[in-house]
């Protein structure tokens, strides 16, 4: 089991009612993000193109915060799930100086903060806050390796890309195009 996700960047509207679900869902301090909303325009004027993406941590398959980890607090969970134990954290920042997707925060109270992909949720069955409150439905969660499951059927009939390919993260957030 691989718990991963698939953003259409087509469908998203930038709303942030993704992030307002996730601060809610897991208290998160406000001033502080678990996941956030970038617009990125390329081309030259008039031939310009917006994409409009919501982001988090990419969980990692090869994931550096993990590997940089003096505590290993920053630990591979439930299908892949990277999370952060907040009573074994030191809040050194190795991990957050390691992370290419800038997914990371020191929390109020000192340890490093991230998205879980709302694991709580997840094993209840349910999706994601982000994926359940999506006015868009352009987010799709679930088993990267099950074949049948949403996540897996759609990335079959579309193209994607994931951030940042170069960094060699085996990266389990990938942005449909």
């Amino acid at each position: 089991m691989r718990y991963g996700m698939a953003i259409d960047a087509l469908k998203c509207v930038g709303c942030s009612d993704c992030v307002v679900a996730c601060q809610t869902e897991n208290n998160v301090p406000i001033g502080y993000c678990r996941d956030w909303i970038v617009e990125k325009t390329t081309g030259t004027y008039p031939q310009l193109q917006m994409e409009i993406r919501s982001e988090r941590c990419n969980h990692c398959s090869n994931a550096p915060c993990v590997r940089s980890c003096p505590t290993s607090a920053s630990h591979y969970g439930k299908g892949g799930i990277v999370l952060v134990d907040e009573n074994a954290c030191i809040g050194c920042k190795a991990c957050i100086a390691s992370c290419p997707y800038d997914a990371r925060f020191i929390h109020p109270e000192g340890y490093v903060d991230k998205c879980t992909f709302c694991l709580h949720r997840v094993e209840k069955g349910q999706d994601p806050a982000c994926v359940a409150v999506c006015p868009t439905k352009c987010m799709y969660f679930g088993d990267l390796d099950d074949p049948r499951s949403e996540v897996s059927q759609i990335m079959k009939k579309r193209k994607w890309k994931t951030l940042i390919p170069e960094a060699g993260t085996s990266p389990n957030i990938f942005y449909l195009i």
